[in-house]
């Protein structure tokens, strides 16, 4: 984990430098006003560093200096990739190089292009996407089974009580038979769902509300986040099953525990003419499910990418990085995500609740 910090600290600034200094010189300001603004800059970097100090700082102040520290991350990454572009563009005589010092229409279409595209992307994160999925069985059910599926709420700091109200309000409205959650419940801090009371919010379900563990509950603290999540009336599904009438729930430990089941191991023993839905965090291995005779796997912790162009990054890391996907018999959806982590922007991706309905043909 320190060797983790150390490099990921060594990239941020190196990225802050990169885009420092190029503001620096396309900002056809004055030099102090170039210097409060590359302090800010600064500021805005600090404040990604606290979180790490964000338990000590009274709630509000923890919760502000969270949303500006990751909504730079965000600013300063597409900075960077905006700046290359033209320094490759320059580099290959495409843009002329006074483009990139003292000036006015460069800083003003950055400027704009960057506000256009986090103005939208916040109010896209916020407008969240119902994804109706319709799967058949040949097994018997007593009749069609409707499931709401969230993954990767990361309720916390930017993620608070009254944003989490409203999911439940959203899910309450489908009146499913079932609430499946794959992981990453809690984003990586117990101290605001603690403080903000946002387990009442869970106990609003109106449904059977059935959950794997995600990394997040290993970054949260294992042992507090699996207390939270038990105490908010969830049924938390550790390398276990659960029977419902003809559904079996299989829930694996996410894999940040290298000693967790294997899928093989979790299906023996359960009844095979049930319907079998497995919650396994990280889609990686799909062929497992397959070959054990899973029904339906569903996934999350993608989150798609959360803005592009890391979507495309994603995409090629997962057989399967986001929607539906089949093998063999065996049905898969990995979702994007209903909640966030980081800045609040969506950027070619969706904010989404899964509602799944599962009939029997033979109905």
């Amino acid at each position: 984990m320190a060797k983790f910090f150390i490099i990921a600290l060594t990239v941020m600034l190196v990225m802050q430098g990169y885009v420092s200094w190029h503001v620096w010189r396309v900002l056809p300001f004055s030099t102090p006003v170039k210097v409060v603004i590359i302090l800010l800059m600064l500021a805005a970097l600090a404040c990604m560093l606290l979180q790490f100090k964000s338990d000590t700082m009274p709630l509000s102040l923890a919760t502000a200096v969270y949303e500006i520290g990751n909504s730079w991350l965000i600013i300063m990454f597409y900075l960077m990739l905006i700046f290359l572009l033209l320094d490759i563009g320059r580099i290959i005589h495409l843009v002329p190089a006074t483009w990139l010092k003292d000036n006015a229409i460069t800083s003003l279409t950055i400027s704009g292009a960057l506000l256009v595209t986090l103005v939208a992307g916040n109010i896209h994160y916020h407008n969240k996407v119902r994804q109706e999925i319709h799967l058949t069985t040949n097994k018997q059910l007593e009749r069609p089974l409707k499931i709401v599926m969230l993954s990767d709420l990361h309720a916390g700091y930017h993620n608070r009580r009254a944003e989490v109200g409203r999911w439940v309000d959203m899910v309450n409205a489908e009146h499913p038979d079932m609430i499946l959650i794959t992981g990453d419940i809690i984003d990586g801090r117990m101290r605001p769902l603690l403080e903000q009371g946002t387990s009442e919010e869970f106990k609003r379900l109106e449904a059977p509300v059935i959950a794997c563990l995600g990394n997040h509950e290993y970054i949260s603290g294992i042992d507090k986040s699996i207390d939270w999540i038990k105490q908010s009336g969830i049924r938390l599904l550790i390398d276990e099953t659960v029977n419902i009438g003809d559904v079996t729930v299989i829930g694996r430990d996410d894999r940040s525990n290298y000693t967790r089941k294997s899928v093989n191991q979790l299906v023996q023993g359960v009844t095979r003419d049930n319907y079998l839905i497995l919650l396994d965090h990280q889609p990686y291995h799909l062929e497992e499910a397959e070959q054990n005779g899973i029904d339906l796997q569903l996934s999350g912790h993608t989150h798609r990418g959360q803005i592009w162009p890391l979507s495309l990054v994603v995409k090629s890391m997962y057989e399967c990085a986001y929607g539906q996907w089949k093998r063999g018999k065996t049905d898969y959806y990995v979702s994007s995500g209903m909640g966030i982590w980081g800045g609040k922007f969506r950027v070619g991706t969706d904010s989404e609740y899964a509602v799944i309905t599962i009939t029997p043909r033979n109905n």
